[in-house]
């Protein structure tokens, strides 16, 4: 598909999938769509080949490969999706997947709970992101992302009223997705993964999604001083984070998870840019990261499976045993250092010519990417020398073992593609980045990668970033002692303020849980029935234009004897005490509404009234005669009225009651009753209107309720036949007690 992008086209299919609220399976591919998706099936490629031998022992090698192939057409899907009903789809399918790769480990305790956060945390954006993306479909008329463009004549959005509601929804999704601060905590917490699926979700994919949809939503989103702003801050402050508390780890593993963060900050802030040359630094970016981050993490794993270790302080003198090892992991090294010839000096030129020209805070902006740069040079050296050259005071690290050829693959590949794509930079520039930069800034981009752009500002910001990165590598042992010092004395922790969060709302939800799950049917039906009531007297109150007059309707004298026969069986049965007097007056409560219903011409509903009405019945008076007898109450009457459930009942009634009067006197609207009457016999063949509605028009809906009917009823007859066990009970003299005395109790 390259030359066809390059050239400025894009392909695209669609089927349909909900018609009806325009909602298609659509794929489109553009230069953006095309480098996330070579970016996901290449390096997964390679992934795959890894993963296949580094668990080619392990029993669950399948499992593993499957949710690898899976997580990654999922991705696929993502990056691809035009429609962004289906994108979210494909990106919560990422979410699940994750959640199992990251918890693969699942007999770990470490690897179940940094599973389950990373599934929270995402998910939660991903809550938020749907209703953005619902909300941005609905002000620019259309699901479609290369619909909703200005070019393609969709409204501007940006001057909508619901714009800031979308930006935030939609930018709380990439946020949490691409661990932005303050949501960053959970990517280092994934490393509980084994290492081909960190090397996969951190380097290529998972964490990029958040990156790649707000560069697919710039064109739509972007151009505004509340994006720039918040893209650059944010970034900004994860890009400095994620550098500077790399410093801290001794995990070589842990470490990478870090500049990680560094690397998705340093994308989103040149996203908030608003020059093509800012976009163009952050699409290179995005590609010089995949290369050495993916080239790193596989070089890690092999440390460890060939050592046993991945701690700095533990790993010496492996370059003499390893010298391919050693080659690899400084080719790639020097492209996250942003050397020359590199790709990764390229990149770093293009993002400092990017910071300045960032219109907003360009010294600012510089200046934090120059900071975070000098760091990643001090991180290159860590994970490039420290473990392979000998050091003082340490013995050699042992070699236990050789790693298969398939792990090999992968590395190498990645590393001399660094190395490759600096020296031949049209290879990458022409056919990938500027297209990608075109479907970012949404016009024509030019963009020429260039080793060498002669003496400039951008490469004076380089050799400072190279002496000042040299000198904090020198400097690690103070800088990790400062940082160490630092979170001892209790430097505020994102994690930690989730983990109390998480703590109080299982709190809360246990407290909750005692006060409205207490067991007793009586405050269930307190809290149900005046829920109803305040909702319909909040609805009356709310009213617009208040409650049309209302006034009972006129009845004929039989109609006023039938109500009177229902509300006097309503009475009888909260004030008899005989049960069976209670339940013969239920009885006339159901028989008096199923005479209602014929006499307004509903004999069908009449007959399923009278049929439930008698089954609950007999239900009723099997389950109220095998229940204990309250014992009655003493005193006047007014102290036997339970007042507070009168005071729920009558303002429940009355306001079904004004409700109901109220709905009577609005005109009442013909269109569902006349689709009904067209359509039920050409379409359903069937002559009665309401059986047509159960049985065709709200099939599943019936089945549901019959599942629920039977259920309830399976319920039933497993509790009637349920016979009471008679246990022998001591009384306080240490006698048995008596048959009668045991069943009393």
């Amino acid at each position: 598909m390259i030359p066809a992008i390059a050239a400025g086209g894009a392909l695209a299919w669609s089927v349909p999938w909900m018609p009806g609220l325009g909602v298609a399976l659509s794929f489109r591919v553009d230069g953006l769509g095309l480098v996330f998706a070579l970016l996901v099936t290449g390096i997964g490629a390679f992934v795959m080949l890894y993963a296949a031998a580094y668990f080619r022992t392990h029993p669950n090698k399948a499992r593993v490969m499957a949710l690898l192939a899976a997580f990654e057409a999922s991705m696929l899907g993502l990056v691809l999706a035009d429609n962004v009903i289906a994108l979210f789809v494909f990106w919560e399918a990422t979410t699940i997947t994750s959640f199992l790769l990251i918890g693969f480990d699942h007999d770990k305790a470490e690897a179940r709970d940094k599973a389950l956060q990373a599934l929270l945390v995402t998910g939660l954006g991903g809550l938020a992101l749907l209703a953005g993306l619902i909300l941005l479909g609905g002000v620019a008329g259309t699901y479609e992302m290369s619909a909703m463009t200005p070019e393609a004549g969709a409204p501007a959005l940006p001057g909508h009223a619901l714009y800031p509601a979308i930006l935030v929804l939609v930018l709380l999704g990439c946020f949490t997705k691409s661990a932005q601060v303050p949501f960053h905590f959970w990517l280092p917490n994934a490393m509980a993964a084994p290492t081909p699926i960190s090397a996969y979700l951190h380097s290529a994919t998972m964490v990029k999604a958040g990156v790649y949809l707000m560069a697919r939503l710039s064109p739509t989103l972007g151009g505004t001083e509340a994006w720039q702003w918040t893209l650059t801050l944010v970034g900004a402050a994860t890009m400095l984070v994620g550098s500077i508390w790399a410093m801290r780890q001794t995990d070589l593993k842990l470490m990478l998870a870090y500049t990680t963060l560094m690397a998705l900050g340093t994308a989103t802030m040149f996203l908030g840019g608003d020059t093509p040359v800012a976009i163009a630094a952050a699409s290179t970016f995005i590609v010089v990261h995949a290369l050495y981050k993916a080239a790193l993490f596989l070089v890690v794993g092999l440390i460890d499976k060939t050592t046993g270790t991945r701690e700095i302080d533990r790993l010496s003198g492996l370059g003499r045993a390893q010298p391919l090892l050693w080659a690899v992991a400084a080719l790639a090294a020097l492209s996250m250092a942003g050397f020359p010839p590199f790709i990764g000096f390229i990149g770093k030129e293009l993002k400092y010519e990017g910071a300045l020209a960032v219109a907003s805070e360009p010294l600012v902006v510089a200046g934090a990417a120059v900071i975070a740069n000098a760091l990643m040079v001090a991180a290159a050296g860590l994970v490039a020398l420290a473990p392979f050259r000998p050091r003082a005071g340490r013995a050699t690290t042992p070699v236990k073992g050789r790693a298969p050829v398939g792990m090999w693959v992968g590395p190498i590949v990645f590393a001399l593609a660094g190395a490759v794509f600096g020296i031949f930079p049209d290879l990458l520039g022409r056919p990938l980045i500027q297209p990608m930069t075109t479907a970012i800034v949404g016009e024509p981009a030019s963009i020429y990668l260039k080793l060498w752009h002669g003496i400039n500002v951008p490469l004076m910001l380089s050799v400072a970033t190279f002496a000042l990165g040299v000198g904090l590598y020198f400097a690690l042992p103070r800088l990790r002692a400062g940082l160490a010092a630092a979170e001892a004395r209790g430097v505020p922790s994102a994690e930690a303020a989730w983990e109390a969060g998480v703590a109080a709302m299982k709190r809360f939800a246990a407290w909750q849980t005692r006060v409205i799950q207490g067991g007793r049917m009586r405050v269930y039906l307190f809290v149900e029935i005046g829920a109803l009531a305040a909702l319909l007297w909040g609805a009356i109150a709310l009213a617009e234009g208040g409650l049309p007059a209302v006034a009972p309707p006129a009845m004929a004298l039989f109609e006023w004897g039938l109500v009177a026969l229902i509300a006097i069986g309503a009475i009888a049965v909260v004030l008899t005490r005989g049960r069976m007097v209670a339940i013969a007056a239920l009885g006339i409560v159901g028989a008096g509404v199923a005479i209602l219903f014929v006499l307004y011409g509903a004999v069908d509903v009449a007959m399923t009234q009278l049929l439930v009405e008698t089954l609950f019945i007999v239900i009723v008076a099997v389950a109220l005669l095998k229940l204990p007898r309250v014992p009655a109450g003493e005193g006047p009457w007014w102290r036997r009225v339970r007042w507070g459930a009168l005071v729920i009942a009558g303002a429940t009634g009355l306001a079904v009651t004004t409700t109901l009067l109220a709905v009577l006197e609005i005109p009442f609207d013909r269109r569902i009753t006349t689709f009904f009457e067209q359509a039920a016999v050409p379409d359903a063949f069937g002559r009665n209107i309401v059986n047509v509605i159960l049985v065709d028009f709200r099939a599943l809906d019936t089945l549901g309720e019959i599942a629920v009917v039977v259920i309830a009823a399976l319920a039933a007859a497993a509790l009637l036949a349920r016979r009471p066990t008679t246990r022998p009970e001591v009384m306080a003299d240490g006698a048995p007690a008596g048959e009668g005395e045991a069943r009393g109790r």
